[in-house]
């Protein structure tokens, strides 16, 4: 038998209703398969074991439900979402012994269709990195390389999928924390339209901002998560209610009706060597296969990274202020009066991304600088996403790299946060306008390390998105396993 912890989810799906194996040993082996490979790649902050297995007996006990559309499938999820009785630490010391009281939506839904939980993965602290090295307890590493990082901030989310730990997960993605990871470990992500999937139950970054999406080994599967997830809650007054098709077979676009647009800013002649070899071979396979490529103008986004990072920080610092050391997370006992109490609380208890995000937006915020930042950033807003929706009258998706460099070593950019910031630019434009992405692996460097490409695609288009990337799929070459 096939090591069962191989299977995506969709062959996992049809293992179970086959009777091939049960949940039990579909769970065991991804677990085992944790367990080997946590050591080297530390891309889990809570491992779920003993619930997990209870979970899997009774659904086995239950028999094969056809009406649960993830019924028996191990998943993981970032340690963002709130899942009642365990960890949620958002990659924080601030939240350290923290244990929800109360389920996130998404997780809500997982659990409605059968899914089993097996763990939550690390991320950097609060969603705010690019590597997932700024997590309060310790970073992950690339499964391809682990000496070097996995992206972020959802690279554990990332890197549990590509290590094999299990065949889906479950990020958020605020600047590019879905698609930017699963493009540095090799592995689909799914950024679905800003409002398709309730942000209830999930730590806030940048509320405007922020979505969370799934990760899995395949186009198919990514979408078979988001249609289990995605809808209106009565508990997030800013979810869409619009109707979802189904999303789970994406039919693959004709590439000869297919026009893919490359936008001159994301695109530069200082590309990473690596990169552009890698995705100059993958536009080569699409124009072979008649997929018509068309250059387009974003001439925003010279101001998209200042914007983003004003915008964010902005909202980072008001969602922070609620870690005060009074109400709950983590407290500073020695302190002798309350203003004491809040800069100690917050100096120790956050780690240097966070405090450094927090003061550049509490900056931006404050009297005098409000009109002179705040403002032009909002406005700089509107104009990505009016270039954007030109761009997207002509052509159907926006092809673009899913980083500006693969992995690149642990530590690289720790003191030096302006060049990742600058690297976001491949990502954080969507973010922006709203609208759903896509990346998937386009194949490997010279150095064997995984090089992702995006698709952009028109708000509410999921459908659409899935269909071309199914087609993306076929085209370029499939991504070996890591050597773990």
């Amino acid at each position: 038998m096939t090591e069962l912890w191989r299977l995506n989810l969709t062959q996992a799906s049809r293992g179970l209703k086959n009777r091939d194996f049960t949940v039990t040993e579909l769970v065991g082996s991804c677990l085992d398969r944790l367990k080997a490979t946590e050591p080297t790649v530390a891309a889990c902050l809570a491992v779920l074991e003993e619930r997990a297995l209870e979970r899997a007996k009774e659904l086995d006990g239950q028999g094969f439900d056809e009406s649960k559309e993830l019924w028996g499938l191990p998943l993981t999820v970032k340690d963002v979402f709130c899942l009642k009785g365990a960890p949620t630490t958002a990659g924080s010391r601030e939240l350290a012994n923290y244990r929800s009281a109360y389920e996130a939506t998404v997780v809500r839904r997982l659990k409605s269709a059968g899914a089993v939980i097996i763990a939550k993965t690390n991320c950097d602290e609060f969603a705010m990195g690019s590597s997932t090295e700024f997590s309060a307890f310790g970073p992950t590493k690339n499964p391809h390389d682990p000496q070097r990082v996995p992206g972020g901030s959802s690279g554990g989310a990332a890197a549990s999928v590509a290590a094999g730990q299990a065949p889906g997960a479950f990020g958020t993605d605020t600047g590019g924390s879905i698609r930017q990871p699963a493009g540095l470990c090799g592995c689909v992500g799914l950024k679905p339209t800003y409002g398709r999937v309730s942000r209830y139950g999930v730590v806030a970054y940048a509320s405007s901002l922020d979505q969370a999406g799934p990760l899995a080994r395949t186009v198919a599967d990514c979408g078979r998560l988001l249609g289990v997830v995605a809808g209106p809650d009565e508990r997030d007054s800013t979810v869409s209610t619009a109707a979802l098709p189904d999303l789970k077979n994406p039919v693959p676009w004709d590439p000869k009706d297919l026009v893919l647009g490359l936008p001159t800013q994301l695109w530069p002649s200082d590309l990473d060597p690596g990169v552009a070899k890698v995705l100059g071979e993958a536009k080569a396979r699409l124009a072979e296969a008649k997929v018509k490529l068309v250059e387009v103008d974003l001439p925003s986004l010279k101001y998209a990274v200042a914007a983003y990072y004003i915008l964010a920080t902005a909202e980072a610092s008001t969602n922070l202020a609620r870690y005060d050391g009074v109400r709950y997370g983590f407290r500073q006992p020695e302190a002798r009066d309350l203003l004491e109490l809040y800069a100690a609380t917050r100096q120790i208890g956050l780690g240097p991304e966070a405090r450094r995000r927090i003061l550049l937006g509490t900056f931006v915020l404050s009297s005098g600088f409000y009109e002179a930042y705040f403002r032009k950033a909002a406005q700089v807003r509107r104009l990505v996403f009016q270039d954007v929706q030109k761009a997207l009258t002509e052509c159907h998706f926006i092809l673009a790299p899913a980083s500006s460099l693969p992995a690149w070593p642990l530590g690289s950019f720790l003191d030096d946060p302006l060049t990742v910031y600058l690297m976001d630019l491949m990502t954080l434009p969507l973010n922006l306008h709203g609208g759903p992405g896509l990346s998937l692996p386009a194949g490997l460097s010279d150095g064997g390390l995984p090089v992702g490409a995006q698709l952009w695609g028109r708000t509410l288009d999921e459908e659409g998105l899935l269909s071309a990337g199914a087609l993306l799929e076929k085209l370029w070459p499939p991504m070996p396993w890591p050597n773990l």
